[in-house]
């Protein structure tokens, strides 16, 4: 799978349940991780941060709506959208997932149509680059539905993984990304790539971006990494 369809973590202790999610995710390009309870969640957020959470409300262990407390009450993963997945309907009920921090909820049964619909509408938010969005910084401009980049209205030329550390750095503006979260997000956890070749592609994308006018907008960061601006 490449390293660029953004990933989704799966909670659901209902094993149909779980199968039914990942299959549509992985049929619709993501990429899917499960979890079958609130500790094993936990540790598969530290492990590999998703790009989204679909969060079932009854897990054994740790209630779904104590993952979620717990993930928006740290800094670095309050910005992964939760969709919370409950069979409580009352309106009690939704409020109180969404006042914990949920960035959605859906009561069970769901249409896997709208799960869809809705979880595209969190990342656009959050990974436009993703679901084809174009995103702008400065005089940047990158159309991730047809691959191309301008500066200042010239189209550059880039690779595809200058491409990818382009859109990483775009979606999140002035985010330190360390080497190692580089190598997550553009490569992926499934190839052995080392650290310094992140450096080699930050520095062609430097030359590509230079080259087409105006400052270097990537900003090195001793001992962290690279942010953009």
């Amino acid at each position: 799978m490449s390293a660029t369809q953004p990933s989704v973590l799966v909670v659901e202790d209902e094993v149909a349940q779980r199968e039914v999610l990942t299959y549509n995710l992985e049929a619709e390009g993501f990429r899917v991780t499960t979890a079958e309870d609130g500790e094993e969640a936990m540790l598969a957020v530290a492990e590999d941060t998703p790009d989204l959470i679909l969060l079932d409300w009854m897990l054994p262990r740790v209630s779904g709506i104590e993952v979620c407390r717990r993930i928006k009450s740290r800094t670095e993963w309050q910005g992964i959208p939760v969709i919370m997945l409950s069979a409580r309907s009352d309106d009690v009920d939704k409020v109180r997932g969404l006042e914990i921090g949920a960035d959605d909820y859906m009561v069970k049964p769901y249409s896997v149509i709208e799960l869809m619909a809705r979880l595209r509408a969190q990342l656009r938010r959050t990974r436009p680059s993703s679901v084809g969005q174009t995103i702008t910084y400065d005089d940047i401009v990158l159309d991730a539905e047809t691959h191309r980049v301008t500066r200042s209205g010239a189209p550059l030329k880039l690779g595809p993984t200058e491409f990818r550390l382009l859109a990483t750095f775009m979606e999140k503006p002035g985010r330190v990304w360390g080497r190692d979260q580089l190598l997550d997000r553009v490569w992926g956890r499934d190839i052995y790539v080392d650290t310094r070749t992140v450096d080699v592609h930050v520095g062609r994308l430097r030359k590509v971006l230079t080259k087409a006018g105006g400052e270097d907008p990537i900003r090195t960061v001793r001992g962290a990494g690279y942010a953009l601006g």
